[in-house]
């Protein structure tokens, strides 16, 4: 298994970071990567689209709203690997004043390095996470 991750500092309450990207259907709201996003097999299942027209696949597998995270599953997806299982979650820090958000992920590459699919994912956690933290500024909340 090769493993992924990136973490990102929000000057926002972990409660209103959570309440944003808590949701397993949520990312449209604030990943510009990902315009759509359906569910089905009782919100279970979500089908996104990228910008590209690729479709993307995911089982949500573990959720736990105290705690602020949920873990994922890639059923199908265009990336070079197998075994998907990403977290994310959101950690109170500084008194609660501030979030901290870790994405971070494991998979075993397919027809690539595992330098090349670590650096892969850590692009997409890393991107993520700044998107998340521009739409808090964008709102003016950050």
């Amino acid at each position: 298994m090769t493993r992924a991750s990136s973490t990102i500092r929000i000057p926002v309450s972990p409660d209103v970071v959570w309440q944003l990207i808590g949701g397993f259907n949520s990312l449209p709201d604030w990943l510009p990567y990902i315009p759509s996003s359906e569910l089905s097999e009782g919100g279970r299942v979500r089908r996104l689209a990228n910008p590209s027209g690729e479709v993307i696949v995911e089982r949500l597998e573990a959720f736990d709203n105290r705690a602020r995270s949920y873990t994922y599953s890639i059923i199908e997806a265009p990336f070079p690997v197998t075994g998907y299982r990403s977290t994310i979650e959101v950690r109170e820090i500084e008194g609660g004043r501030a979030s901290q958000v870790d994405w971070s992920g494991e998979f075993t590459p397919n027809g690539v390095s595992d330098e090349e699919a670590s650096r892969l994912f850590e692009g997409i956690y890393r991107d993520g996470l700044q998107a998340l933290a521009a739409a808090f500024a964008n709102k003016g909340l950050a």
